[in-house]
C-alpha cells in the first residue's frame, strides 16, 4: 500500500495484524495476533444489547533515530481498567494491555509515519461483552482486541484555531459514565455534534449536566484555558472522562513553563478571564479554540487565526516528549527499538 505520509486524515485504514484475546471462565487466553480484521460476535451478546464495551485510544512516534514511542501506556491500561470495573467487566491485566499494544506495534511497524511527516500510529484497544446472552445482565465472555492505523491530525489545519458553540444538550449524565471511556458517550455527542458543523462550528461544548453553567468538554476533547494572569485551568467535574493528555498538559504547565495548573469549575459567564483556551485529547493533542458561541455573545479568545503563545509552548513540549525530542518526565516513555 501507498500511503501520502504528509496528507494523512483521521480515517480507518486497514494495517496487516491485530491482536485478540477472549475471556472465558474467569481467565484470559493467551491471546495472540491475527490478519484478520473482521470481529464475529454472538448475537446476543451484551455489547451490542447493552453497551457492555469500553475502549482506549493511544499513538505510537516515530522518533528521529527511528526508535519508536509509546506515550503513557499504563494510563491507557489503568483507564480502561476503570471502565471495566464501571461496567461490570473482566479487567484486562496492564502488562498484558501493554504487551497486546506492544506486539501490534512492532508488526506493523512499517506502517509508522516517518519522524517530520507529523502522523502518528493511532492504536485502538477494544474491550466488549460477547458470548450466548439476551437478559439484562453482564456478559459470560468478553473479547480484548487491539488494532492500529497511521492518522495526521484529527481536525483539518493541524494546529489551527477553530470555533465551538455551546450545545443544550447533555454528553452524560450526573454520577454516571461521563468519566469512562465507554462508546454510548460518543453516540449521544453526533447529533449535537452534526447540529454545531450545520452552524459552521467544529463541535459543540458541553455544559455541566446538573445546572448548565459550567464546561465540561468539548466535543470529545477536554477543555483548558490560560488566564490573564497566567494560570493554567482545566474543568473539574465526575462527568469529564479524565484525559490523559489533559493531565500531562497539567503537569507540564505546572514545572515545564511554572505556571500555576490548576482543576476547577470554569463557568460560562467568566470567558473574560482566559486568553487562550483550547481542546485536548489523544487524538486531538491540542486544537486551539479560537472563540466559543454562548447563549449571548460570540467570545474570541487570543484569535481566530492565530494560536496564542502559551498554547504553542505547550504544544511543542507535549510533542517534543512524545516524539523524543525533548526530555520526559520519568515513566511517560516506553521506547521500543525494531
Amino acid at each position: 500500500m501507498s500511503i501520502d505520509w504528509d496528507n494523512l486524515g483521521f480515517d480507518y485504514i486497514k494495517t496487516p495484524f491485530r491482536y485478540i484475546s477472549t475471556w472465558k471462565n474467569g481467565q484470559w487466553d493467551e491471546g495472540k495476533l491475527t490478519e484478520e480484521n473482521t470481529l464475529h460476535l454472538h448475537e446476543g451478546s451484551a455489547a451490542l444489547h447493552y453497551g457492555q464495551q469500553c475502549f482506549e485510544g493511544l499513538k505510537a512516534y516515530r522518533c528521529k533515530d527511528g526508535s519508536i514511542n509509546l506515550f503513557r501506556v499504563d494510563e491507557n491500561s489503568k483507564r480502561m481498567n476503570r471502565s471495566a470495573r464501571r461496567l461490570f467487566m473482566a479487567e484486562v491485566p496492564e502488562d498484558k494491555f501493554i504487551q497486546a499494544v506492544e506486539d501490534v506495534v512492532k508488526a506493523n511497524e512499517a506502517f509508522i509515519p516517518p519522524y517530520g511527516s507529523g502522523g502518528t500510529l493511532y492504536i485502538r484497544p477494544l474491550l466488549i461483552g460477547v458470548g450466548e446472552g439476551i437478559g439484562v445482565k453482564p456478559a459470560p465472555e468478553y473479547l480484548f482486541t487491539v488494532f492500529c492505523m497511521p492518522v495526521g491530525a484529527y481536525f483539518k489545519g493541524g494546529l489551527t484555531p477553530t470555533n465551538f458553540i455551546f450545545s443544550d444538550y447533555d454528553r452524560a449524565a450526573p454520577q454516571g459514565t461521563g468519566a469512562i471511556k465507554v462508546g454510548g458517550n460518543y453516540a449521544a455527542s453526533f447529533l449535537p455534534g452534526e447540529e454545531a458543523k450545520e452552524k459552521n462550528f467544529s463541535d459543540c461544548i458541553y455544559l455541566d449536566p446538573t445546572t448548565h453553567t459550567k464546561i465540561e468538554e468539548v466535543g470529545s476533547a477536554n477543555f483548558f484555558g490560560i488566564t490573564k494572569d497566567n494560570r493554567f485551568i482545566t474543568p473539574l467535574s465526575p462527568s469529564i472522562l479524565p484525559s490523559i493528555t489533559k493531565y500531562s498538559l497539567l503537569y507540564l504547565a505546572e514545572h515545564n513553563l511554572e505556571m500555576e495548573a490548576v482543576e476547577e469549575d470554569v463557568y460560562i459567564d467568566s470567558l473574560d478571564q482566559f486568553k487562550e483556551a483550547g481542546a485536548c485529547g489523544t487524538a486531538a493533542v491540542i486544537s486551539p479554540i479560537g472563540g466559543i458561541q454562548t447563549y449571548d455573545d460570540f467570545h474570541v479568545f487570543y484569535s481566530e487565526t492565530e494560536v496564542g503563545p502559551v498554547t504553542q509552548k505547550l504544544y511543542d513540549e507535549l510533542t517534543g516528549i512524545q516524539f523524543g525530542d525533548v526530555p520526559a518526565p520519568e515513566g511517560w516513555i516506553r521506547n521500543i527499538k525494531i
